[in-house]
C-alpha cells in the first residue's frame, strides 16, 4: 500500500467525533436541565457513549498498525504518547475543578496512552496473536474481577468497583482490547490487500471534507468541543429562563422509592417535595447538582427526608 494519508480511516474517525459532539451536547442539555432524557443511566444512552467510546479506541489500534507495522517509529510513537498523556492529564484536571469527585481520573484518552503501551508488542505479530490479545481483554473483567481490585489505586484496571463515581471511565480490561482488535482488523486488511483497495476512495464532496478535517484533527476537536458545548449550554442557563428539570427528576424518583416503601403516594410525593423545598432553601441541592455523590450531602438529604415523611407539618415546605 502507498505511504499515504487514508481518506477512509480520517472519515471514520471525524463521524466518531461528531457522534461525541452530539452525546456531549446532549449530556450538558440533561445536566442543566433543558431536557429530560436519561442521557447519564438510560441503557441506550449509555450503548450510544460505549460505541463512541470503543470507535476511538479501536481506530487507535488501527492506526498503530498502519504507522508501525514495517518497524516502530519510536520518535513518533513517544511524541504522539506524551502529547495524548498530557491531553489526558488536562482532562483529569479541568474536571476535577467542575465536577470534583466525579472528575474523570481515567477516561477515554487515560486508556488510548495505555493501550498504545499494551500494543507494542503486538506491532511485529501475525494478526492473530492480537486477536487473542484482544479477546483475552476484553473477556478479563468476566472472569477476574475482585474485590482486591476496589477502590481508586487499581481502578484504571477495570477488575473492581471505583470508589467514586466519575464523568468518564474507561478502564484498561476490557476497553485496551478493543485497541488490539483494531490492530488485528488492519494486519488482516494488509493481507487481503483491503487498505490498497479502500485508498482510492477520496470522499471529495462537502460533507466528506469537512469530516476528514475532523478527523485529521480529533484530538484538539476532542479538547476543545465540549468546553465550547459547555460554555454555551452554561450561559443560556444562566441567562435565560431557569428550568428545574433535576428537581422535578428527583420528586419523581423519590417518589416511586417511597411508594414501594410506604405505599401511599400523596404522602411520598408530599414528603418529596418538602424534601426538595428544604434542600433548596439551605443550599444543599444546589451543591448536590454539583457533586451528587458527596456522602455528608446525600446525608443531609436523607435526614431531611425522614424529617419530611414523618412530620406532616413539614410537607408544605414553607421555608422562612
Amino acid at each position: 500500500m502507498a505511504a499515504q494519508r487514508l481518506a477512509v480511516l480520517d472519515l471514520a474517525r471525524g463521524i466518531a467525533v461528531v457522534t461525541m459532539a452530539i452525546y456531549h451536547f446532549s449530556w450538558d442539555l440533561s445536566w442543566f436541565g433543558f431536557v429530560d432524557w436519561p442521557v447519564a443511566q438510560g441503557f441506550v444512552w449509555r450503548s450510544f457513549a460505549a460505541s463512541i467510546a470503543g470507535s476511538f479506541l479501536f481506530l487507535a489500534g488501527v492506526s498503530l498498525d498502519l504507522a508501525h507495522h514495517k518497524a516502530v517509529r519510536w520518535r513518533s510513537f513517544w511524541r504522539r504518547l506524551v502529547v495524548v498523556i498530557v491531553a489526558a492529564a488536562a482532562i483529569s484536571m479541568v474536571t476535577y475543578f467542575t465536577f470534583g469527585n466525579s472528575f474523570v481520573r481515567f477516561g477515554i484518552l487515560h486508556c488510548i496512552a495505555a493501550a498504545s503501551l499494551i500494543a507494542l508488542p503486538f506491532l511485529r505479530q501475525p494478526f492473530w496473536v492480537s486477536l487473542a490479545g484482544a479477546v483475552f481483554l476484553i473477556t478479563l473483567p468476566a472472569w477476574a474481577s475482585s474485590s482486591f481490585f476496589n477502590g481508586e489505586l487499581w481502578q484504571w484496571t477495570g477488575l473492581g468497583t471505583p470508589e467514586f463515581g466519575s464523568v468518564d471511565y474507561v478502564p484498561v480490561a476490557p476497553w485496551a482490547g478493543v485497541t488490539l482488535a483494531g490492530l488485528a482488523l488492519s494486519k488482516m486488511f494488509r493481507r487481503i490487500h483491503m487498505w490498497d483497495r479502500l485508498s482510492r476512495l477520496s470522499f471529495s464532496g462537502s460533507a466528506g471534507k469537512s469530516t476528514r478535517f475532523l478527523g485529521r484533527h480529533s484530538l484538539p476537536v476532542y479538547l476543545l468541543h465540549q468546553p465550547i458545548l459547555y460554555g454555551l449550554v452554561w450561559t443560556a442557563a444562566t441567562l435565560g429562563p431557569q428550568v428545574d428539570r433535576a428537581g422535578d427528576a428527583f420528586v419523581q424518583n423519590c417518589t416511586k422509592a417511597c411508594v414501594n416503601n410506604v405505599g401511599e403516594a400523596g404522602v411520598c410525593e408530599a414528603a418529596c417535595s418538602c424534601t426538595l423545598s428544604h434542600l433548596e432553601a439551605d443550599g444543599t441541592w444546589t451543591l448536590l447538582t454539583v457533586d451528587p455523590e458527596d456522602p455528608a450531602l446525600r446525608a443531609q438529604m436523607n435526614e431531611q427526608y425522614k424529617q419530611c415523611l414523618a412530620d406532616p407539618q413539614r410537607l408544605p415546605a414553607v421555608i422562612e
